[in-house]
């Protein structure tokens, strides 16, 4: 790579850290604290994937979505999860018109840019299968004839992890689509103590609103960023390192069922775009570690034995981390 070329790289890397860093600034005019799951938030989206999230009720889920939406000038819906809850109801149908007499296409709540299914575990399998198309193709089939989604799309799930009754697991094969799990922990005492004094100010509090969020990021500005991240600079021994960890996983005595290879992909494609929060064009291994976890808990199966003894599937990752050498003398100056 010419000096030139690397140049010029490493300063539009810079240019985009800066251009998110107003991204989570507008967010945290609406979204007090919590400022690793904002940036899980966007990691999952730059990297093009989804996010499932685990926490009670009340931790502002839902509004951190609507300003990121507003931020990046797009859009988002939501749908709360229930039992009853219809496939049609999340993609849409083909219904007959009675003024014309033709049959039209109402698109469902998921034609957005962020779709936000809450509780999506208290929704029966084949609902939750409803998003599986979206989720992996981009796209949704209706009668036959396919839809492409808007660009960018994420779904950010929910799922409360006291509640058991009346929810429904959600199956392996649906896990693994999701590019992050992440647990959604409460606001430290400044960070409530902050957020009470926002909503409250000059308001009832009864809703939360986002009217302060501005938009600094057109979609098109935001899909070059996205683009900028997949063409991030990644070491062969970064790529090593990251299918090392994941691979493990599939040889460690307390799980049942490792990742599979689609781990190893999204280990990558989260390292990338971190390093581009932090504006830089290469990724190092600290990367991959920072986001092991995230990545990869979610698509472990342990083993009884393991669940008896309180063993997480967080701690298993960890400990592989700890076990697996990570490659040294990556600084990004090596040519491609």
């Amino acid at each position: 790579m010419e000096q030139q070329e690397i140049i010029e790289r490493t300063s539009n890397c810079e240019k985009a850290a800066e251009k998110l860093e107003l991204v989570k600034n507008e967010i945290a005019k609406a979204f007090v604290g919590q400022k690793q799951l904002v940036d899980y938030a966007l990691i999952t989206l730059i990297a093009g994937g989804h996010l499932l999230v685990e926490g009670v009720p009340g931790l502002g889920k839902t509004l951190l979505i609507r300003a990121l939406a507003r931020a990046i000038g797009g859009d988002s819906k939501r749908v709360q999860f229930t039992p009853d809850l219809m496939p049609a109801d999340i993609t849409g149908n083909i219904m007959l018109d009675p003024a014309t007499g033709k049959f039209v296409t109402r698109k469902g709540p998921v034609f957005t840019n962020l779709f936000i299914a809450d509780e999506i575990n208290r929704a029966p399998a084949k609902t939750q299968a409803a998003l599986f198309e979206a989720m992996q193709e981009f796209q949704i089939t209706l009668d036959g004839e396919s839809c492409r989604l808007p660009s960018p799309f994420m779904v950010l799930a929910t799922q409360n992890p006291f509640e058991h009754e009346g929810t429904y697991p959600l199956p392996d094969a649906q896990k693994d689509r999701f590019l992050m799990k992440i647990i959604a922990s409460f606001p430290v005492i400044e960070e409530e103590k902050n957020m009470v004094i926002k909503v409250l100010k000059d308001s009832t509090g009864e809703e939360l609103s986002i009217a302060d969020v501005n938009t600094v990021l057109g979609i098109e500005e935001f899909t070059a960023i996205k683009k900028l991240a997949a063409s991030l600079r990644t070491d062969p021994l970064i790529v090593d390192y990251a299918v090392r960890i994941n691979t493990a996983t599939r040889e460690t005595a307390a799980v049942e069922t490792g990742a599979g290879p689609r781990g190893s992909l999204a280990l990558i494609r989260c390292a990338r775009t971190r390093a581009l929060l932090q504006g830089r064009d290469f990724v190092l291994p600290d990367d991959v570690k920072a986001i092991a976890a995230e990545v990869l808990s979610h698509r472990l199966t342990l083993s009884a034995e393991s669940e008896l003894e309180g063993i997480s599937a967080r701690r298993i990752i960890e400990n592989i981390i700890v076990k697996t050498q990570a490659p040294k003398g990556i600084t990004g100056n090596a040519e491609d």
